[in-house]
């Protein structure tokens, strides 16, 4: 858009377009989910940010949400951090993955590589960071590093996708009356739901425990996964094994040297949301 002379305002595509520039696949990827999905900040976010300066003070935060931390930060660092909630605002992303691919067809250099092959990876519709990296571990495809579950049938893998409850699903998760699922197998029937801090909490507890009921009673597997799973690649194959394994698909890796390959696929998406390597 041209806004006077010499001045110009691109597209939030356009931009990350120009932001990939000689990126890694990983950490554009990890905007692509940002710029297509719904992240929201608590209202303690927005003052600071109004008024240029920096939200959260200090060296990182952790919410008690989905949201991990943002910011490199020791193992000593992270134990002292201060902790904020997340929020979950209804918004509307800032692009589309069809504006994506639009750009993407223009942006023919081998500069913007990395940015071609993200677009073609990125899925709409997560709500935080931690549901991008659990999408981009559990979904991408095992050449990058990833176990590949967006391959399975059926869209392989959905984020934050809507069950609606029949009534006995409603009877027993104590009237409610649908679920949103982090990460949806709609081919193994599954549900893979991150646990951040929050979920912690009594009260959480209660509301998940009724949730899972009513999805239990929908026919769905719920698969928790926490955040020191994130962390740990054997884990994290079991749940792909087991998606695997529901939709009757074999799950076997292809190449040599895979769990290195994992091992450099998660931390390079976790410097993408600005998470210490693990």
């Amino acid at each position: 858009m041209h806004v006077e002379a010499d001045i110009y305002a691109t597209s939030p595509a356009m931009t990350a377009m120009l932001c990939s520039k000689n990126e890694s696949v990983a950490k554009t990827l990890m905007l692509l989910m940002e710029l297509v999905g719904t992240y929201s900040l608590p209202p303690g976010a927005t003052y600071p940010i109004a008024h240029d300066d920096i939200w959260p003070k200090g060296d990182g935060y952790e919410a008690t949400g989905d949201l991990d931390c943002l910011g490199n930060q020791s193992a000593a660092e992270q134990q002292n951090e201060t902790r904020y909630e997340q929020a979950h605002y209804k918004c509307d992303p800032a692009t589309t993955i069809e504006e994506l691919e639009a750009v993407a067809r223009f942006a023919k250099s081998s500069s913007y590589a990395s940015f071609r092959t993200a677009v073609k990876l990125a899925r709409a519709g997560s709500a935080s960071p931690a549901e991008s990296l659990m999408f981009a571990v559990l979904g991408a495809p095992m050449r990058f590093g990833g176990f590949g579950c967006c391959s399975l049938p059926m869209g392989g893998l959905l984020l934050n996708h809507r069950i609606d409850f029949d009534t006995l699903a409603v009877n027993m998760s104590s009237g409610i009356l649908y679920a949103i699922c982090d990460l949806y197998c709609p081919a193994a029937g599954v549900d893979n739901e991150y646990n951040g801090i929050g979920h912690e909490l009594q009260n959480a507890r209660i509301h998940d425990g009724n949730r899972n009921n009513g999805l239990k009673a929908m026919g769905i597997h719920v698969l928790v996964i926490n955040r020191d799973q994130m962390k740990d690649l054997v884990a994290l194959e079991a749940f792909a094994q087991t998606m695997h394994r529901l939709t009757g698909v074999r799950f076997r890796y292809r190449i040599k040297g895979y769990r290195k390959r994992q091992a450099a696929w998660l931390n390079a998406l976790r410097a993408g949301t600005g998470l210490a390597p693990v």
